[in-house]
């Protein structure tokens, strides 16, 4: 049997203590989490708990937070969420409403859908459609369209039901007013 030293037994004791939860730590009584997250630049406890799932007030209660201010490269624990089943969608469906775009300052981040952002990629964000649904974004009065995937959730701007991506955009010619008032068709 080896012979440990004094200081090599002492540390051996003190990570057999922390490993059985006998040490103190700052995660001792917090709930199950199903995620660590490393907070960047532009987010706030609304948009990860959308992205998540669950609410501000469970992020807040999990992190023992008691405002909604978070910093940069803070990591937080994000608690099971209850996500709620995107209602059915039928084919077919149409609505009308005003959509903007997203571009570079989003390049190579991580969508709500998990995906990273591409802004050459025919995308779109929307608060309610699922994931995966296809939708032809038309300018009726240009006689233009484009099909995007939803994979992302926003916009986060009232009186808007759509942000496109970049290419997007500019295959219906939006890019240079930034929003347009359009008919949208889901089509799976």
């Amino acid at each position: 049997m080896p012979v440990l030293s004094a200081r090599t037994a002492s540390l051996s004791l003190f990570a057999a203590f922390a490993l059985a939860g006998c040490a103190p730590g700052i995660y001792e009584n917090a709930p199950s989490a199903t995620h660590l997250y490393v907070v960047r630049s532009g987010d706030t406890l609304y948009r990860i708990s959308k992205q998540f799932g669950t609410t501000v007030a469970a992020i807040q209660a999990a992190n023992h937070l008691s405002s909604t201010l978070i910093q940069v490269g803070a990591t937080l624990m994000i608690p099971a969420g209850t996500k709620v089943a995107a209602p059915p969608v039928n084919s077919g469906e149409v609505s009308f409403g005003y959509v903007s775009w997203y571009g570079t300052k989003f390049e190579g981040r991580r969508t709500a859908s998990g995906e990273v952002y591409n802004m050459n990629a025919f995308t779109a964000a929307s608060p309610t459609l699922p994931f995966g649904t296809l939708v032809r974004v038309s300018r009726p009065k240009l006689g233009l369209s484009v099909v995007v995937r939803i994979n992302d959730r926003g916009p986060f701007v009232k009186g808007r039901i759509l942000d496109l991506s970049y290419a997007a955009a500019k295959a219906i010619e939006m890019v240079k007013h930034g929003t347009a008032w359009v008919r949208i068709e889901v089509l799976n």
